[in-house]
């Protein structure tokens, strides 16, 4: 196999799914085989899956006043962070029914930050954690007013408890060369601002 040919999806075979749990999430037990860049294939093997559904996050930033909304809640993945489980992030969340990626943007800007996005830039697709499961990710810059943005915001019902920080971009930034911020959509989103700053103050 050369360098410019890639493998396809006719290039494995899965033999066997078993359903291990089903709650919100689903973990799943794959017997998969595929073939070898040397040639042939594996011997029969097995991975287990977290399955979740796609989902969509965006990075609220006003251009005229150079502000970024972020947001913070406590998250038990994060529980063995030695500083706290509290982790600032961007909001995101699944994209729903036949929701597009862009829509659920759109969505989970009110519903974690009360802030009405007024357009979209898509930064980039991803797979999550693709060696243990199948989450991809779509990632967006969205222009809002920051004005009054600010305040306690989630749904009570999902036991949502989710503090904005309205900061400038210097400060967001300064975050990110901290390591204050550990979550990987607001990692790359604030990477991918500091690269196109002066590009979307201009097009904003």
């Amino acid at each position: 196999m050369t360098q410019d040919e890639q493998f396809a999806h006719n290039d494995y075979e899965i033999t066997q799914r078993d359903l291990l749990y089903q709650g919100v999430f689903r973990l799943a037990r794959y017997h998969i085989t595929h073939r070898l860049f040397s040639g042939g294939w594996t011997q029969p093997f097995t991975r287990e899956i977290f399955e979740r559904p796609s989902a969509a996050a965006v990075l609220p930033y006003d251009p005229a006043l150079d502000r970024v909304i972020l947001i913070e809640q406590f998250r038990p993945g994060s529980m063995s962070d030695p500083n706290s489980p509290w982790q600032i992030e961007i909001p995101a969340g699944i994209i729903d029914g036949t929701d597009t990626p862009a829509e659920t943007a759109y969505r989970e800007a009110i519903e974690e930050a009360n802030c009405p996005l007024l357009t979209l830039e898509p930064i980039c697709e991803y797979f999550v954690s693709p060696g243990a499961s199948n989450e991809y990710l779509s990632l967006y810059c969205g222009k809002v007013d920051a004005t009054h943005a600010g305040g306690i915001f989630g749904l009570k019902e999902e036991q949502e408890d989710i503090r904005v920080l309205n900061v400038t971009s210097t400060e967001a930034f300064a975050k990110l060369r901290s390591d204050q911020i550990k979550t990987a959509p607001a990692i790359i989103s604030l990477f991918w601002l500091q690269l196109h700053h002066n590009r979307l103050q201009e097009l904003w």
